[in-house]
């Protein structure tokens, strides 16, 4: 083979080989950044793409995917004289792959110093305690300074988040402290709170019981009341009914003083020391005839008897007995004497018929007191 045929071979080998190394393929979600005779000449997206040997060149290849850094802890002092350790993880995407490569000098530390200074000048106006409580705000502040910073080198600054807030030791031994002391307020006013509404509870039972209990003696008590107006009204109009029974039989003066007589002899029972006739017996001749009667018969027992307990009977006599002669035997007086018997004389007169009354009168206060016991029995 001739040396010429070699050559030739040689520089197609070459010429191969370089087309094949000028052959370029941007993957998805990049950018390069391409020089012709060292000034900017275009960008390459995703793609095959050929480069022109000994006048192209990739300046530099771009990633477009959002990418997070995490910046190292930045001492800042607060509004209060609190100097603490902040770091902060930003969020960034390249939106324009020539101004990330020509508008600054290595940007993510331009990125890091600008939000070391934005954090310190935000952290510089508040107090501690709303630096713990703002973070909020302080990461939108601090993400829109950024973002408008940030656009003339074609990053667009997504999020900002303050990683961590370091206060010093003794802050921090303070702060416990303080959340403590405030746990336990809160607990003791949960235990005021409940305690408090125990007695309420307890209190509106006890007045319920007694409202229970009240209306249950007044309805005890409006019962009873019922129980005896209804009891009155029956003996009431039980006796109501005697009357009118006893006046339909139409019972005889002696009938009607032979009763009397067994009143008196009840009344004379008790343990009265007086006992006053009524000025309705008027006519105790009346009376001494049916006892005389009631003694022939054979009906009384004719033995004096002595009554029990010391009794004096009154007689209040109307005012229709002074026009009767003082002779009749009418309205007796019965004396009590020195040994507690009744005595045996009438007002005006003395008349022997009395101690057949007289033995009568003690023979039916003997069987009354004698039904009397019996009854007790």
């Amino acid at each position: 083979m001739s040396p010429v045929l070699i050559a030739l071979i040689i520089v197609l080998a070459l010429v191969v080989l370089i087309l094949i190394s000028n052959i370029k393929v941007v993957p998805q979600a990049n950018a390069y950044v391409i020089e012709r005779f060292g000034v900017y000449y275009t960008t390459w997206h995703t793609g095959i793409h050929v480069k022109v040997p000994f006048m192209d060149r990739i300046a530099r290849k771009v990633s477009l995917k959002e990418q997070v850094v995490d910046f190292e802890p930045q001492s800042v002092i607060t509004r209060d004289n609190v100097s603490m350790q902040i770091d902060t993880v930003v969020y960034y995407q390249i939106t324009d792959s020539k101004l990330y490569a020509y508008g600054v000098e290595r940007p993510i530390m331009a990125i890091e110093t600008l939000c070391a200074t934005t954090l310190r000048n935000i952290i510089g106006e508040l107090e501690l305690d709303n630096t713990l409580t703002s973070r909020d705000k302080i990461n939108e502040r601090i993400r829109e300074i950024l973002d408008e910073a940030t656009d003339a080198w074609g990053i667009k600054v997504k999020r900002v988040e303050l990683k961590n807030i370091l206060p010093p030791r003794e802050i921090q031994i303070a702060m416990e402290k303080q959340m403590k002391a405030e746990r336990e307020r809160r607990a003791r006013i949960l235990d005021a709170e409940g305690e408090k509404t125990s007695q309420i509870l307890v209190a509106e039972g006890h007045k319920e019981a007694a409202i229970l209990r009240a209306e249950a003696i007044k309805e005890t008590k409006i019962r009873e009341a019922q129980g005896e107006a209804e009891a009155i009204i029956a003996v009431q109009t039980a006796f109501a009914d005697s009357l009118k029974m006893l006046n339909a039989a139409a019972p005889s003066d002696r009938v009607i003083a032979l009763k009397s007589l067994e009143t008196f002899a009840q009344v004379a029972d008790g343990r009265a020391t007086k006992i006053i006739i009524p000025s309705d017996i008027q006519n105790m001749a009346g009376l001494a005839t049916v006892l005389k009667e009631l003694v022939v018969d054979g009906n009384v027992d004719h033995t004096p008897k002595q009554p029990s307990g010391d009794t004096t009977v009154t007689t209040t006599a109307s005012s229709s007995a002074a026009a009767r002669p003082a002779s009749a035997a009418t309205n007796p007086v019965l004396p009590s004497t020195p040994g507690g018997n009744f005595g045996t004389g009438f007002a005006g007169s003395v008349n022997t018929n009395v101690t057949p009354a007289v033995n009568a009168q003690e023979q039916l206060r003997s069987r009354a007191r004698q039904a009397l016991e019996n009854n007790r029995r």
